[in-house]
């Protein structure tokens, strides 16, 4: 009898080895580890490297912005790869990448070269993200485990998170600036020794590049993304802003058109028309538009309002990033039983009741006020990220796990982008910055809330059987 693909994918009835899928995951959310902690300690890294490269405050925007821009515009590029190749040469592959780039941005002789080296790295990230999810799917084949092991890479992410800006602070006092790269690579290096023997090989997709597709994807959130970007600094008005608008919808409007025409599209745009997709899509930007927007504002009112130091601002925001660690693992756990809609519903409305706390207790309430309150936005942030993800995954079929992976992923870079630049703008064109940040953090309660009736209205019940999706 001819093994069945859940076999195949375990690496029994092929003559391959039996993999261990608690050591699968470990590999997998190490690689994610090392995306979500490279962005939190370079934040912290910023002023050290621009007195040391010489570089002003618009070499450091591009040190940020770059990664951003790369990270954006090739998910959905490395999603379709991740089908085409196979999750495990993109995973990789994705994470050779990303090690040579933080070796090389470890040794930047100048801001330029760091500034390339942050391109390729965001790369390396577009590539390792979704290849990510989908070699989950195929380690871990029935609901109830992924369920789990969602959970837990989204609680590896929190790890992240919440540890960067600590160590970010310590290596930066301790060593250098080139620390906060260097730490990739043994990581980097561990992932790629055990990713051959732990980690399943995946399916290799039939379906012809889409060539045209990807290139049109890659320019619209390359466009939306630097326009967003550029909006906080130099206002949403301005021509060249407006031009960057203009021209993203452009490229986005080209992209539909080519997929509607192509036979074997990149993106199929029939999975939109089921509402789980889109209303997960959708969560996944506005959480991250809401999240993201008020930990940028909080971040310059510990420090310009407070006159905390970066360190101490770390410390200060752990109890929001610390939570993240919680309501995933909880958040898993409940998908197990009763499918992504319940954590979601909880964790929007979680996460509304503490952002709406802060907007209110922000600029008078003691610090541990306030930090109940950001905990509790924290913990409904990561109840979401993980249920919003199976949510998209579970509405695609099996073998277009990759290109799920990358539509939810870059929907929530993009709206990360947009609540940094939006948010960041209200607080810099209000008359005193406390109105401003309250303005801005109730505009991100808002986003949780919209957030909610997408999901209320957009994400089914599901029986908690632990089978496959719409076994029960």
């Amino acid at each position: 009898m001819p093994p069945t693909a859940t076999q195949t994918r375990a690496g029994h009835g092929t003559g391959a080895p039996a993999r261990s899928p608690a050591l699968a995951l470990l590999v997998i959310c190490a690689g994610y580890f090392l995306v979500i902690l490279d962005a939190m300690v370079v934040n912290v890294a910023l002023p050290s490297i621009g007195h040391d490269l010489h570089g002003g405050v618009a070499g450091l925007q591009w040190t940020v912005d770059a990664y951003t821009l790369s990270f954006a515009g090739l998910l959905l590029t490395g999603g379709a790869l991740a089908e085409r190749l196979g999750g495990r040469p993109v995973f990789a592959g994705g994470t050779a990448l990303f090690a040579l780039a933080s070796a090389a941005c470890g040794l930047a002789p100048s801001m330029g070269v760091l500034i390339a080296a942050r391109f390729v790295q965001g790369a390396g990230a577009a590539a390792l993200v979704p290849s990510s999810l989908v070699l989950l799917q195929a380690a871990f084949p029935t609901r109830a485990g992924r369920s789990r092991a969602l959970g837990l890479w989204g609680s590896v992410g929190g790890i992240g998170a919440a540890s960067g800006p600590v160590i970010g602070g310590l290596l930066v006092s301790g060593w250098s600036w080139r620390g906060v790269f260097f730490i990739n690579l043994p990581v980097a290096l561990a992932i790629l020794v055990l990713a051959g023997r732990a980690v399943p090989a995946g399916e290799r997709g039939t379906r012809a590049v889409d060539l045209p597709g990807q290139l049109l994807s890659i320019t619209a959130l390359a466009l939306l993304t630097a326009a967003l970007v550029q909006a906080g600094r130099d206002g949403w008005t301005a021509p060249a802003i407006l031009a960057g608008f203009a021209l993203a919808a452009v490229a986005a409007a080209a992209f539909v058109l080519a997929e509607w025409r192509s036979r074997a599209p990149m993106l199929p745009l029939g999975l939109f028309r089921a509402t789980e997709f889109r209303s997960g899509t959708l969560v996944g930007l506005l959480i991250n538009l809401g999240f993201y927007g008020q930990l940028f504002v909080m971040s310059l009112y510990f420090q310009d309002i407070r006159g905390y130091s970066a360190l101490r601002t770390g410390l200060a925001l752990l109890p929001e990033a610390a939570l993240l660690v919680i309501g995933s693992t909880l958040s898993g756990r409940i998908m197990a039983r009763t499918g992504p809609r319940t954590p979601m519903l909880a964790g929007l409305l979680a996460g509304a009741a503490g952002l709406g706390g802060i907007a209110a207790a922000a600029t008078t309430a003691p610090y541990p006020v306030l930090a109940v309150a950001m905990g509790t936005a924290g913990f409904g942030m990561s109840m979401v990220m993980p249920a919003a993800t199976a949510a998209v995954m579970e509405a695609a079929p099996p073998d277009r796990g990759g290109i799920a992976s990358g539509v939810i992923n870059a929907a929530r870079q993009v709206g990360g982008v947009l609540g940094v630049a939006l948010i960041g703008t209200l607080v810099t064109a209000r008359a005193s910055f406390a109105a401003g940040l309250q303005l801005g953090v109730a505009l991100s309660a808002g986003a949780f809330l919209l957030g909610a009736v997408l999901t209320a209205t957009g994400v089914p019940r599901h029986d908690g059987d632990g089978g496959e999706p719409g076994s029960g």
